[in-house]
């Protein structure tokens, strides 16, 4: 895949970046990352871009965070599922064997 190029003008700096990615992808993702921007500027009334840059990372941290979490969650109650499935099929091929074996007789 090409690099494409991105310029990421925000909170009065601008740099431009190369990246192997869409690039209706990168914009998508800058797009989200102005959105975060400025809700974390209307939520706490920060003016300095400094501060908003280091608050909005960190918000985005937390929500990537909140969201592994939630895949452990998911991924270990999958692993029950399957655990138990097998245990059953298992119990099932016991039976089975029980029976035919009982028919030999």
């Amino acid at each position: 895949m090409k690099a494409n190029s991105l310029t990421i003008d925000v909170l009065g700096a601008s740099l431009s970046i190369s990246a192997e990615e869409d690039a209706k992808y990168l914009e998508k993702i800058l797009n989200r990352y102005r959105s975060v921007i400025f809700d974390t500027q209307q939520k706490t009334g920060l003016e300095d871009n400094h501060e908003l840059a280091i608050i909005t990372g960190f918000l985005l941290v937390e929500e990537l965070y909140k969201i592994e979490e939630q895949l452990s969650v998911w991924k270990l109650a999958e692993e029950n599922e399957f655990k138990e499935a097998e245990r059953l099929t298992q119990d099932m091929i016991s039976q089975l064997d029980r029976v035919l074996d009982n028919r030999k007789i």
